[in-house]
């Protein structure tokens, strides 16, 4: 149905007259007849009677009224919902437990006001593809693409750069020492199940491997945090690699510690991602609370590839 023709159907039922109804929608008044015309073609019924002073709805017209009415209240609403500024920022932040999700909740605290949707997706090729296809506004991602290489339209800024550190068991070597360089892991057996051939962490870990000369295995079946937690606890040989602010909940008998990594400190580097189209007031709002400086903790080592 002619949403255009039912606003113009509504409009003369309101003012009584198809000359102040083409006044009031600021169309000539043959193009008011011409709707309606179409209107009843399509309703199969008259809707206005001719008279002296006017038209006059039918009897037809009348119960139409209301849920013409109805029909563009709902075309208002439907617009509403996705005018900028009017529905939730849909952002992806890899992981709950993981610093994007620190990052989105000291925005929120500033701006408390602000409606977010937050999903997890599973790696930036997702992420590149929803932004593209407009089901999420932005994501924090670590970005292993040249920028002349980006998915057309999509922008990216470095926005915080994450210590990596150590996680042993207590009776692991390494467990008592209060820092220790990456060149001190070589020899170690370093565990992480959950890193994904192809995937940016992967990418990520490897170079850093390759630039080191460490071992990091990530052999056998990854199932998940609290099972890697106390695999970890258990052993006085296998450590893993953890970013400062992921976020872990572990018994106290476990004993875990967490060692930083300097000279240099390797740092994770997170970007946002969004299209350049997208008008969203509140991404606006979001990329302008990220431009904070990165860790400026120094010396510090990042892949080659990160902008």
């Amino acid at each position: 149905m002619d949403l255009n023709a039912v606003r113009t159907y509504v409009a003369v039922a309101d003012a009584g007259q198809f000359q102040q109804a083409a006044a009031d929608l600021a169309i000539t008044q043959q193009a008011v007849s011409k709707r309606i015309a179409a209107l009843e073609k399509e309703l199969g019924v008259r809707l206005f009677t001719r008279t002296p002073r006017g038209a006059r709805p039918t009897v037809d017209g009348q119960a139409f009224l209301p849920h013409a009415r109805a029909l563009l209240r709902a075309e208002e609403r439907a617009a509403a919902s996705v005018r900028p500024g009017h529905r939730a920022l849909r952002v992806d932040v890899i992981g709950r437990r993981l610093a994007p999700a620190d990052l989105l909740r000291d925005f929120h605290r500033a701006h408390p006001g602000t409606e977010l949707d937050v999903v997890t997706l599973f790696d930036a090729d997702a992420a590149f593809t929803a932004i593209r296809s407009g089901t999420i506004d932005a994501s924090f991602r670590a970005v292993t693409l040249p920028e002349r290489q980006l998915p057309d339209g999509i922008e990216t800024a470095r926005v915080h750069d994450e210590p990596v550190q150590l996680l042993t068991g207590p009776d692991h070597a390494l467990a008592a020492a209060r820092a220790v360089t990456p060149a001190a892991l070589v020899g170690h057996r370093i565990w992480m199940p959950g890193l994904v051939a192809g995937t940016e962490w992967a990418a990520y870990y490897d170079e850093l491997a390759a630039a080191f000369g460490l071992t990091i295995e990530a052999t056998g079946p990854d199932f998940g945090t609290e099972p890697l937690l106390d695999t970890i606890a258990d052993s006085s040989t296998l450590a893993t690699l953890v970013g400062e602010q992921t976020r872990f909940v572990w018994p106290a008998d476990q004993g875990l510690r967490r060692v930083p990594l300097v000279g240099p400190t390797p740092v994770y580097p997170h970007s946002l991602i969004w299209h350049r189209d997208n008008p969203h007031p509140t991404l606006a709002a979001l990329r302008s609370h990220l431009t904070a400086p990165l860790h400026a903790n120094s010396p510090t080592w990042k892949p080659s590839w990160a902008h």
